[in-house]
């Protein structure tokens, strides 16, 4: 018994040391921009760098539309699927898991063929179809998180039951699913948005491609140009990706435990 205990934090030792080590590593870097000196210099920088700001909030604002867009196809679905049409959820499973297999680029390449200037739907000759564009393709990249998060949720419901004594008091579909179905999953949407919000914060390829003024972009060309701001950015980055994941186990803990029951 000792023995299995002494490998298991050998193990657990040798994890966190293989985590934190590199980490510890980028955030003494990132603080030895004054010669002789830690200090903070390399994050003021950073954060006082109006391209920061701006593709940071650019950045910001696609998430959330994103993450609205996301909801607005995957919860119907998801909740339409599981209602009616479970046979259809393996070819729909099959379908959410394709952006993790199709690399960006082939998709962002795809609507430059398709929507390019020269195109039927000349959506790239303006800024806002491009936005608009680059939105869908987020909303695709976290398409297998989000519908995951949600078909998990609905699974924790009883959605039959909930729908028939919706209808027998009157409600019509769009009643049901933002008034009866959205609350009872509300805790599975926050955690497919916060996965979404630290997956379009990150992205490089599509924004790149569509040469949008997103904060992906922006850590890669402070990157290839600068010493110690890329490792300020990089803790940030991951500070706001890990802050995102701990806001989900935060919100989980608050999951009503009358939803525990199976469908």
């Amino acid at each position: 018994m000792k023995s299995g205990k002494f490998w298991a934090w050998l193990v657990f030792a040798l994890g966190a040391a293989y985590f934190f080590i590199p980490l510890i590593a980028t955030v003494e870097f990132s603080m030895r921009m004054r010669r002789g000196e830690y200090s903070f210099d390399a994050y003021k920088v950073v954060l006082g760098d109006a391209r920061f700001q701006a593709t940071f909030g650019y950045s910001v604002l696609a998430a959330l539309f994103t993450i609205i867009l996301g909801v607005l196809i995957v919860v119907p679905a998801a909740y339409w699927i599981r209602l009616r049409l479970p046979q259809l959820r393996p070819i729909v499973e099959f379908i959410t898991l394709l952006p993790l297999v199709i690399p960006a680029i082939v998709i962002v390449f795809g609507y430059i063929r398709m929507y390019g200037s020269n195109s039927p739907l000349p959506f790239l000759a303006t800024d806002t179809g491009t936005n608009a564009l680059l939105v869908i393709g987020y909303a695709t990249l976290a398409l297998p998180y989000m519908y995951r998060a949600v078909d998990t949720g609905l699974r924790t419901i009883d959605v039959r039951t909930l729908t028939e004594a919706a209808q027998i008091l009157g409600a019509g579909w769009g009643t049901i699913i933002t008034r009866v179905i959205l609350p009872n999953v509300l805790i599975a949407v926050l955690s497919g948005a916060f996965l979404t919000f630290a997956i379009v914060i990150g992205e490089f390829t599509m924004a790149s491609l569509l040469n949008r003024p997103a904060f992906g972009p922006y850590l890669q060309n402070i990157g290839a140009n600068r010493a110690y701001e890329p490792a300020a950015l990089a803790i940030i980055a991951f500070a706001i990706t890990w802050g995102c994941m701990s806001l989900i186990q935060i919100l989980s803990r608050f999951a009503p435990r009358s939803a525990n029951r199976p469908n």
